[in-house]
């Protein structure tokens, strides 16, 4: 029984271990040589496997390029669910997003270099092929969390508008800063953040009926 577990075990890490060589081969060569130029089987030959494998860990080379991200993105979601139930809509979107940036950086590094997880974000920001993508993932996801922060909230989300309001304004915030952090020289995860906060913490004061004294 134990030999069976060992075995099992060992098996799942050589996966693991795949799946992150393709991630890390593919995110490079599409940060350097573009998303649009490089191809599987560009991939598979330098990680030394087949296309089928390949297909076995992602269903395409757009899956690859968003697989960090979506692993960011139900980190977030994970860490909103857990916030306290007298925590307000914004403020635990904003308390998510800060405490999710804390850690993100070691659950990044056991998959790939944080610096290549950023040269990736700003990649997808600036490749067309993939912006729709990007867009469509970002509406998806903007509703999983107003339908998350009607049920905190115990409300209808298809009756009160608050929640997918709420949630439009946090998501413009946050796009916004990506766009701002992607133009700027301090391209690091401590850049994005305190970026990210100074922001959000504008979002108050932004809402305000008048911005004169």
């Amino acid at each position: 029984m134990d030999h069976a577990v060992t075995v099992s075990g060992l098996r799942e890490r050589k996966k693991q271990r795949t799946r992150d060589a393709l991630l890390r081969v593919a995110l490079e060569l599409f940060t350097t040589k573009g998303y649009e130029h490089t191809t599987v089987d560009e991939i598979t030959e330098a990680v030394e496997v087949s296309q089928r494998t390949f297909f076995r860990y992602f269903a395409s080379k757009e899956e690859v390029a968003f697989a960090v991200q979506q692993m960011v993105e139900e980190r977030f979601v994970r860490a909103l669910a857990e916030r306290p139930a007298d925590e307000g809509p914004l403020d635990a979107m904003r308390n998510a997003v800060l405490s999710s940036w804390d850690t993100i950086g070691e659950a990044i590094m056991e998959v790939i270099p944080v610096e290549l997880y950023l040269r990736t974000y700003r990649m997808i920001e600036s490749t067309p092929a993939l912006l729709a993508t990007h867009l469509r993932r970002s509406t998806e996801m903007e509703e999983s969390i107003a339908r998350l922060i009607a049920e905190r909230e115990g409300l209808d989300v298809d009756a009160d508008p608050r929640p997918r309001i709420a949630v439009a304004a946090f998501s413009g915030v946050m796009r916004v800063t990506g766009q701002l952090w992607g133009r700027g020289t301090d391209l690091t995860l401590e850049a994005i953040r305190e970026l990210t906060e100074r922001y959000l913490d504008q979002l108050g004061p932004a809402l305000a009926p008048h911005w004169r004294s």
